[in-house]
C-alpha cells in the first residue's frame, strides 16, 4: 500500500510505526476498546452476554477494515517520500540539493519512445498504487526488522568480511562469470527470478552484478544489483515462515548495495543509509519481485543497467526497460571514483553448515546449470560499458563455481542471447554433504 508520508523516512520511522502498531492491535484485539464502549454504552454494572460481545467485535472489525487499508501482498508498507527527503540528502555533501536530471544513456541502448514503459515488476504496484510524481516510494523499515539485526549498528549491511573469488569466503559460495583486465563504466544483463529455498535466517540466496574496482582486501569498492531472497526454516515443521534478517519473508526482491571498504563500516542496502539517490516514483528498491520463474514452466527475467554517467561521474542505475532508478553519486567512493576494474554476475548464497552439513539452500532455481532452459537460472545478454559510454559485447568471459558439486555454471555464446550462462544448484546432495 501506497501512503502518503510525505516525511522523511528515517531507519525507525517512530510515528509511523506506532500509528500502524495500534491500528493492527485494535483490529486483531481490540478488547481495551470494547470496555470503552461498553463503560460509556451501559450502566457501570452492566456487562453484555458472550454474543452480544461477539456480535460487538464483529462490527468493530468490519468498521475497521474500510477504515485501515491493507499493506500491499507481500506485506509492506510503502511511503511516499519527497525526493529531497529522502536518506542520501542527509549526507553532508548533498544537504539541500535535489536529484539530478537523467543523463544520456550508453550508445547501443535501446531507448524506449517518450522513456514510458507498461511492465510491472513489483508485488506493491500490482492492485495499481503508486507515488506522486516529486515523491520516491519507500518500503517503510520497522522497528521489527531492526530486532531480527545481528546488531543495531550494522542493520543494513552486509557481513564485514575479505572477499575473493577463487574460493569461499566466510561460507559465501559462488557461482559467477566474470571479466577483468581492462576498465569498465558500466555492465548490463537480464537475470532470470527465482524463489529458491533457503535454510535458515543465517543465510540468504541472490543473483546480482558487482561492478569492482580496488583489491580484494580493505579497499574494496563495489555496486551491486540483483534480486536477493530468504527465509527461516522452523524445526520439526513442515513449512517456511517468516523470519530473515531485512525483509521478514522469502520474497525474492529487488536489491541494490554498495561498499568502499569491504563491507566493513560503508555502504548499505538499498534506502538504508545515506548513499544512494532514488528518481523514480513507481520502483520500490527492496520491495518483492513479481512474477517468478517455475521449473519447466514460464520464465521471467528482469533486466539490469549500470553505467557510469561521462558528464557528472555518477553511477546510474536502470531495471527493466528504460526505468531509471536513480544513482551512486561519485564521491562515496575512492576506486569507484574512475572506474571499475573487474564486473562480476551471478549468484552467491550463504552455507552456515546447519548440523555439520552443507547446507540445502538453493542457489538459482535450485537445480545445476546442465539441465538448461526453463530448469536452470540464468543470466543472459551479458554486456559492459567501455571508455566511449559505448555498451559492447563481453570478449572474455571466464566462468568459475567454488564448489561446483553444490553450484555449478555453464557458459555459452548465441545469436540471440549474446554472452549467457547458465547457473545454480540445489545445495547438499549426494556429492555435496
Amino acid at each position: 500500500m501506497a501512503s502518503s508520508w510525505f516525511n522523511k523516512v528515517s531507519p525507525i520511522n517512530t510515528f509511523p510505526t506506532l500509528l500502524f502498531f495500534l491500528l493492527v492491535v485494535s483490529s486483531i484485539g481490540p478488547v481495551h476498546s470494547s470496555q470503552v464502549v461498553d463503560q460509556k454504552l451501559s450502566p457501570a454494572n452492566q456487562t453484555l452476554r458472550p454474543e452480544q460481545e461477539l456480535h460487538k467485535m464483529k462490527l468493530i472489525r468490519a468498521r475497521l477494515k474500510k477504515i485501515n487499508k491493507p499493506p500491499s501482498p507481500d506485506g509492506d508498507l510503502i511511503d511516499c517520500v519527497l525526493s529531497h527527503k529522502q536518506p542520501a540528502f542527509d549526507h553532508p555533501q548533498l544537504k539541500g540539493q535535489k536529484p539530478l536530471d537523467p543523463p544520456e544513456r550508453p550508445k547501443g541502448h535501446k531507448n524506449h519512445p517518450s522513456g514510458m514503459v507498461s511492465e510491472n515488476y513489483q508485488l506493491w504496484s500490482l492492485s495499481g498504487e503508486s507515488c506522486p510524481e516529486g515523491t520516491v516510494p519507500i518500503r517503510r523499515t520497522t522497528e521489527h526488522d531492526i530486532v531480527r539485526a545481528s546488531a543495531v549498528r550494522r542493520f543494513g549491511r552486509k557481513v564485514g568480511r575479505h572477499v575473493r573469488r577463487d574460493s569461499g569466503s566466510n561460507g559465501h559460495e559462488h557461482a559467477v562469470g566474470y571479466v577483468s583486465g581492462e576498465q569498465y563504466y558500466g555492465a548490463k544483463a537480464s537475470i532470470n527470478v527465482w524463489a529458491p529455498r533457503v535454510s535458515n535466517q543465517y543465510e540468504f540466496s541472490l543473483s546480482q552484478m558487482w561492478v569492482i574496482s580496488g583489491s580484494f582486501g580493505d579497499d574494496l569498492n563495489t555496486i551491486e544489483a540483483g534480486w536477493q531472497a530468504c527465509t527461516f526454516l522452523i524445526p520439526n515443521m513442515n513449512f517456511f515462515t517468516v523470519s530473515p534478517e531485512l525483509y521478514g519473508d522469502n520474497y525474492p526482491r529487488f536489491f541494490t548495495y554498495w561498499t568502499t571498504d569491504a563491507y566493513q563500516a560503508t555502504g548499505c542496502y538499498n534506502l538504508l543509509c545515506s548513499g544512494f539517490v532514488q528518481t523514480n516514483s513507481r520502483i520500490a528498491i527492496g520491495a518483492a519481485i513479481s512474477p517468478t520463474s517455475s521449473y519447466n514452466g514460464g520464465q521471467f527475467d528482469i533486466s539490469l543497467l549500470v553505467w557510469k554517467d561521462p558528464k557528472h561521474g555518477n553511477w546510474w542505475l536502470e531495471f527493466g526497460s528504460g526505468i531509471l532508478v536513480g544513482y551512486w553519486p561519485s564521491f562515496l567512493f575512492t576506486h569507484l571514483r574512475d572506474h571499475a576494474s573487474m564486473v562480476q554476475f551471478g549468484g552467491e548464497v550463504v552455507n552456515s553448515r546447519p548440523s555439520g552439513f552443507h547446507t540445502s539452500t538453493q542457489m538459482g532455481s535450485g537445480h545445476f546449470a546442465g539441465e538448461g532452459f526453463g530448469k536452470a537460472s540464468y543470466f543472459r545478454n551479458l554486456q559492459v560499458v567501455d571508455w566511449d559510454n559505448s555498451l559492447v559485447p563481453l570478449s572474455n568471459l571466464k566462468v568459475l563455481a567454488d564448489h561446483p558439486n553444490c553450484y555449478d555454471i555453464q557458459g555459452g555464446i548465441n545469436n540471440v542471447w549474446g554472452n549467457y550462462f547458465y547457473y545454480g544448484g540445489p545445495g547438499r546432495n549426494v556429492r555435496c554433504p
